[in-house]
């Protein structure tokens, strides 16, 4: 095995993602709660304590909300943009006015590669409304993973990091339709539906028809909304989208969810 990936907690209440190689982990996001990270985590048979450092896309409570204690437990690196920090710090800052701290720190630019361990580790900037908001892509002895969720739409810049991937995890958000006929009040269904909101099925559908090099392995449909998406809903229009190229080697379509870690997907 060279490298692994596993969603361990996808969509609205919560997003976490561990990519491994042989010798190096590292966790994307924390967003839930520490406790359940580190449980997620053993249902893997992974010990937390071999965390090698995590690496934050940007500062929305779905994505860091376990991270304060996690840092407190674990004596890892964590990396993130100077702008998502500032803005995390804020958004918690206690009654007297002081942010968390994380005493191992890593800030890096969007475009500006990094090394963790034996994973070479490429952020790049995406459409949503944060402070400044990235996707990564992983390489590790010849495999690249990519990990892109929380963007409104697919510029090209984002179509270019997805290219060459043998584990593809984006974003399959919500049926346009559901959306518009659900129960979300019209300012939010117009925030999701914004080129800084997030990726319907359609949109990741026309991804897959057009843009797409249909090189990877495994895709993986991730951050569905559980009011707005149905699992059938997003896997029926990928699969739909990949037509013929979805064989036993190419594009299997995987789906994340919510409640409980995927099995972890080894190449």
């Amino acid at each position: 095995m060279s490298a692994s990936v596993t969603v361990l907690a996808s969509g609205s209440n919560g997003n976490s993602t561990l990519v491994s190689s042989a010798g190096t982990r590292i966790l994307v996001d924390v967003g839930i709660s520490c406790r359940e990270t580190f449980k997620r985590l053993k249902s893997i048979e992974e010990d937390p304590h071999r965390l090698s450092a995590v690496v934050i896309t940007h500062e929305h409570s779905d994505h860091v909300s376990g991270l304060a204690t996690l840092s407190r437990k674990l004596d890892i690196p964590i990396f993130m943009t100077g702008a998502t920090h500032q803005a995390w710090k804020k958004s918690l800052r206690d009654e007297l006015g002081e942010g968390p701290q994380l005493p191992r720190l890593e800030i890096f630019s969007a475009g500006q590669r990094f090394q963790i361990g034996d994973i070479l580790v490429t952020p790049f900037t995406i459409p949503h409304d944060a402070a400044d908001p990235v996707g990564f892509t992983f390489r590790v002895e010849g495999v690249k993973v990519a990990v892109a969720t929380d963007l409104g739409y697919l510029p090209p810049n984002v179509c270019d990091h997805l290219q060459g991937c043998d584990v593809l995890v984006v974003e399959s958000n919500h049926d346009v339709e559901m959306l518009r006929c659900g129960p979300y009040p019209w300012s939010v269904k117009q925030r999701v539906m914004s080129r800084v909101g997030h990726l319907s099925n359609e949109a990741l559908a026309d991804f897959f028809a057009s843009d797409y090099d249909g090189g990877a392995a495994y895709i993986v449909l991730a951050h569905l909304s559980e009011q707005n998406n149905h699992p059938e809903l997003a896997r029926a229009a990928a699969e739909k989208a990949l037509g013929p190229r979805r064989t036993l080697l190419h594009n299997r379509v995987l789906l994340a969810v919510q409640s409980q870690a995927l099995e972890p997907i080894r190449l």
